[in-house]
């Protein structure tokens, strides 16, 4: 009987599970409609909703090429930082004397963050979304291509480099007058004097009206492509501002005019937590090739230098180790420590009892 009952309840589940299907297909196309019209308010709900939650605004479009940003900021980083300590920053692109930004500053310092910015604004206008900035003017795109970040393809046997080049190959290929590029450190994966060539034919590729002639944000360390500025009529220098104390930086993620002359990748190594003796030992090395270029000689340099932490010296008045607690009161507490069970005491009783020892020491 228990065997039967379950043939059919399995045999009646089937059944309901056909009715259920018969019934939905005479009426396929009606639940299809249905579907896609409660998907498209969904989308058109959930823009409203981020656009009236962190303050967008409606911007104009335009078919005159040009792309026109006040305060533009990115969407999702404003939204994970400290709340109002993005920094916005203005972005104005056209099909004529502002057609390529060259974009100079050190690592960290919010280039990426800046360009990856102005194409998501231009994205979000395009879909019909309002957009993160204070005023925008933005034209009709046909299309968004960008050469961001590193990455290799182990499994088809190619480099960074290469998937750099095949992705820079596609854009140049595929864009037009009317698209927008976002370019970020060619030629970076291989030697100076090749990534700095390709960067700079790139440049005069994508500037020649007659060939191209894109909009193009093009971030790079190489400084000499500041010098296009003064070759190319349509290109423009740009840079992050920096603050500079002493030997220390602070990035002020703030687009200016004009060109940086120098990547503080030294400064940066520093922020990131490279120890001391390497920082150190960078700023002898650098000090050599900077004369080194400037007089045009050759220095060699020595190599072999040491980095093993170095033992101090004892001094000769030094007659041993001396006691951590001096005081009477302070080799009572010792005992105390040394005798102490914090395996049967609460949490809040250690804290009551840390500060009582805090206080007996003060």
């Amino acid at each position: 009987m228990i065997l039967g009952a379950e043939d059919k309840l399995f045999g009646t589940e089937y059944d309901a599970f056909v009715s259920l299907r018969d019934e939905l297909a005479l009426s396929i196309k009606r639940v299809k409609d249905t579907a896609a019209t409660i998907a498209y308010i969904d989308a058109l709900q959930s823009l409203a909703y981020v656009a009236e939650k962190n303050h967008y605004v409606r911007p104009l479009l335009n078919e005159e090429g040009v792309i026109d940003i006040k305060d533009g900021r990115h969407p999702v980083i404003e939204r994970v930082i400290d709340k109002d300590s993005f920094v916005p920053n203005d972005t104005f692109l056209d099909g004529i004397g502002n057609r390529i930004s060259i974009i100079t500053g050190p690592n960290m310092a919010g280039k990426s963050t800046y360009m990856r910015q102005t194409a998501l604004i231009v994205l979000m206008a395009q879909i019909g979304s309002f957009v993160p900035c204070r005023e925008a003017d933005i034209c009709i795109c046909d299309r968004i291509f960008t050469r961001v970040g590193a990455s290799d393809d182990l499994a088809s046997g190619q480099s960074t480099f290469m998937v750099e080049m095949n992705e820079v190959a596609n854009i140049l290929r595929n864009a037009t007058s009317k698209s927008l590029i976002v370019l970020d450190e060619i030629g970076r994966g291989t030697s100076t004097f090749d990534g700095l060539s390709i960067a700079w034919a790139v440049v005069e590729y994508i500037a020649d009206s007659d060939i191209l002639g894109a909009k193009t944000l093009f971030a790079t360390h190489y400084h000499e492509l500041t010098e296009l500025e003064d070759k190319l009529s349509s290109v423009n220098n740009y840079c992050i501002a920096i603050k500079e104390n002493g030997d220390d930086i602070v990035f002020l993620r703030k687009i200016i005019p004009g060109g940086a002359d120098r990547s503080y990748g030294i400064q940066v190594a520093k922020i990131a937590g490279v120890p001391n003796a390497v920082i150190e030992r960078a700023k002898e090395i650098s000090d050599i090739l900077l004369e080194q270029d400037t007089t045009g000689n050759v220095k060699k340099i020595e190599t072999g230098k040491s980095y093993k932490k170095q033992s101090p010296k004892k001094k000769k008045d030094d007659y041993g180790q001396l006691s951590l607690f001096s005081s009477a009161e302070e080799m009572s507490i010792a005992a105390e420590l040394k005798n102490l069970d914090l395996n049967n005491m609460t949490p809040v009783k250690a804290m009551l009892y840390l500060q009582e020892l805090k206080d007996r020491l003060s």
